[in-house]
């Protein structure tokens, strides 16, 4: 999900910065009131929508792509209720979605989609109709590698970032005038030694191995202020840090150049605190998150704190997915796959992380979630159950209540959402 922090992950509104952080990481929204007073809020499910039969063993999560494609939603201001609106059928699966600061256009990664000898994947730009939010395609461009699993913006919006899961590389593809994408700019390919097949901080009894057989780039995003852009490789267990040259969307190899994780523990995905100080990133098959102080200046990340996502005395196999931070900073959420749960903490006064509570998703497999704008309620993308689950938030204590509100989707993988203007 992408979402751009400052704005990772895409929950926009229409005339309003989004995200650029780590996934979205974080621009605040005030979107609050009824639908009368504002645009409609739309919300856009990514899915899996290709079955694969020469899958990776090691892919365990691949669904049988029971999506459609794009699923878009007209979401209830008042009890974050979501009602089916259309959808843009796709068989690539468009699994990972962002959208642009201006709210007229979206980019998905096409992460069953393969192009030419390489099997390379694609991504897609769409207009967004800001009367309707109905989607035209613009155009299709090959993804730098196969298996595009993660896309977000660069805080220019003239940038578009790709993690290429299965091919382990990350690119850089131009954002054109008219919103359309140029072929890539820049790609890297990782390499290294891969990690062990069980994690450091692999609870007793585990048996998640996901992604220790190559190298697979998981996520890509640059830091609130874009002069640096950082990606997660989970089979080499390393963050990469990178200089980004804006004038030519080139990445130089930082110093230092990556961050080591515990082996085996599987980086997967990160966010920016608000304040750009403190980086959290959550480990699949470790089930932990790690606590980094940011250097902006410098692009550095210095370790301080590992916690596991996971409550006290858990035993078992547990993929960890998507982190999240609330727009005030206050909590950091956390998703635990087969626990099937969201892992709920408080942030400190210097970063470190209290476990509050865990709330079940009433789903099967929470492959992500994400706020609508105003931060009133989290939307859960149960990828196995064929479903998105709707939570309230309690903004004093962190912790979620369910709605009541299930939204069919096959196989949902992302969300996002977008204010369009007042009629």
């Amino acid at each position: 999900m992408t979402f751009q922090h400052p704005s990772r992950r895409t929950f926009l509104t229409y005339s309003i910065a989004i995200a650029g952080a780590s996934q979205l990481t974080g621009p605040l929204f005030a979107a609050e009131g009824a639908e009368g007073a504002e645009g409609p809020l739309m919300a856009y499910v990514g899915t899996f929508s290709s079955p694969l039969k020469d899958v990776l063993k090691t892919q365990v999560d691949l669904p049988p792509g029971n999506g459609r494609g794009i699923h878009a939603f007209r979401v209830n201001r008042e009890t974050g209720a979501l009602k089916a609106e259309f959808e843009y059928e796709m068989g690539t699966s468009p699994s990972c979605l962002t959208i642009n600061a201006a709210g007229t256009r979206l980019y998905s990664a096409n992460e069953t989609d393969r192009v030419g000898d390489d099997k390379e994947g694609t991504v897609s730009a769409f207009a967004i109709d800001p009367a309707s939010g109905s989607l035209k395609l613009l155009n299709t461009v090959r993804s730098g590698g196969a298996g595009p699993t993660y896309v977000s913006l660069h805080p220019s919006g003239k940038f578009l970032f790709v993690a290429n899961y299965f091919g382990g590389s990350v690119a850089v593809l131009p954002i054109l005038e008219d919103g359309r994408l140029g072929n890539p700019t820049d790609v890297k390919n990782d390499a290294g030694e891969i990690g062990p097949t069980k994690a450091v901080h692999a609870p007793p009894g585990s048996f998640a191995i996901s992604g220790h057989d190559r190298t697979h780039a998981h996520m890509i995003e640059s830091d609130p202020a874009g002069r640096y852009v950082l990606h997660v490789d989970l089979g080499l267990d390393l963050i990469y840090i990178w200089k980004f040259d804006a004038a030519h969307g080139k990445l130089i190899a930082n110093d230092p150049a990556t961050v080591s994780l515990p082996p085996g523990d599987g980086p997967r995905h990160f966010y920016f605190h608000p304040n750009g100080q403190w980086f959290y990133s959550i480990q699949e098959e470790g089930s932990t998150i790690v606590l980094f102080d940011y250097d902006a200046e410098k692009g550095r990340l210095s370790e301080r704190k590992t916690i596991s996502t996971l409550p006290p005395h858990f035993a078992g196999s547990n993929f960890c997915s998507e982190i999240l931070v609330s727009q005030d900073g206050k909590f950091v959420y956390a998703g635990n796959r087969l626990h099937d749960s969201i892992g709920i903490f408080a942030v400190g006064s210097d970063g470190e992380l209290t476990h509050v509570a865990d709330e079940w998703t009433r789903g099967d497999y929470p492959r992500s979630f994400n706020f609508d704008p105003t931060g009133k309620f989290l939307y859960c993308c149960n990828q196995r159950a064929d479903h998105v689950t709707v939570f309230q938030v309690n903004r004093e204590t962190g912790q979620l209540k369910f709605t009541g509100h299930y939204a069919p989707v096959g196989n949902p993988s992302c969300i996002a959402f977008l204010a369009l203007p007042k009629p």
